[in-house]
């Protein structure tokens, strides 16, 4: 008798820490008139061993009425090619990079190649569209794939069962990108290039990575930190473009969809729930309970 109640203790303790261990990002429980929403930080490259995700989260979306997501990239691949394409490239006839000075140019084009990328192949890119394309090379280095990113694997458990809403478009999203002055996006490439080789852009990229992978609420803190003190060119960038002005307009559709539907999920990148300003923060300004589930 006595060996059975050890065995079931020891099984119950096993149970518990796998559960622990398979937690990643971070999960809000968001509730307001009646109805509940599931807020849970994504993030958008992924690998193998991050699937299947937590029962939990696979039970949430299963009986959600409805998946809200920042953009559903599988929708309608046409229309986020063509917003790219048209915020994201120099416009026919212009010199593109070739008008840099020549050791500006010099080295853009070292960097891209040791990327391996061929310069010429992204001659017209704009640098705002240069500088996502270098970080997410860095999330490729680090071994992680994008297209086994967390929203679009929830996108995929979800296609065909459940509504998919999106908070954003990839229209508004490049749009919002290409607002930049070229002065501060040329900036903005130099200050990435000079993280890239000092290691740091990889470094904080690391972090990040590791603090979803163990819903590391300590390590996400001080990260919310970083981004809150960092007046660099591209702390500016990440705060008030990526995340600031993104987060009060999230946050208004999340409370309206929480208004209509009880026990909706929404799937946004984990950055956008840290802080003062996070979205979690910003819900609670507009009258709704929000509980931290990790």
């Amino acid at each position: 008798m006595r060996r059975s109640i050890i065995v079931v203790f020891f099984g119950l303790l096993l149970t518990a820490f796998q559960a622990l261990a398979v937690e990643r990002g971070a999960l809000f429980k968001v509730s307001g008139k009646g109805n509940t929403l599931y807020l849970y930080g994504t993030i958008h490259a992924g690998k193998p061993a991050y699937y299947p995700l937590e029962p939990r989260i696979g039970d949430i979306v299963a009986a959600a009425p409805t998946l809200a997501l920042e953009v559903d990239m599988a929708r309608d691949p046409g229309a986020a090619e063509a917003a790219f394409h048209q915020h994201g490239l120099f416009p026919a006839g212009s010199p593109g990079h070739a008008g840099l000075p020549a050791e500006r140019r010099r080295r853009l084009e070292a960097v891209l190649t040791q990327q391996g990328v061929n310069p010429a192949a992204v001659a017209q890119f704009k640098p705002w569209m240069l500088v996502m394309m270098l970080a997410m090379a860095d999330v490729t280095r680090l071994g992680y794939d994008p297209a086994r990113g967390v929203d679009a694997h929830l996108a995929g458990l979800a296609r065909g069962k459940t509504r998919i809403a999106e908070l954003e478009s990839a229209q508004y999203q490049a749009a919002l990108l290409d607002r930049l002055p070229l002065g501060t996006q040329w900036s903005l490439l130099e200050e990435t290039l000079e993280n890239m080789a000092s290691g740091r852009q990889l470094r904080e990229a690391r972090e990040l990575f590791d603090a979803y992978e163990r819903a590391d609420q300590k390590a996400l803190d001080a990260i919310a930190r970083r981004i809150d003190n960092d007046d660099s060119v591209s702390g500016k960038f990440v705060r008030e473009l990526i995340l600031e002005e993104r987060n009060g307009p999230m946050a208004d559709k999340l409370a309206a969809l929480l208004a209509r539907e009880n026990n909706a999920v929404a799937a946004i990148g984990l950055l956008h729930l840290l802080g003062k300003r996070g979205v979690p923060a910003l819900l609670c300004e507009r009258g709704l309970q929000v509980e931290r589930v990790y």
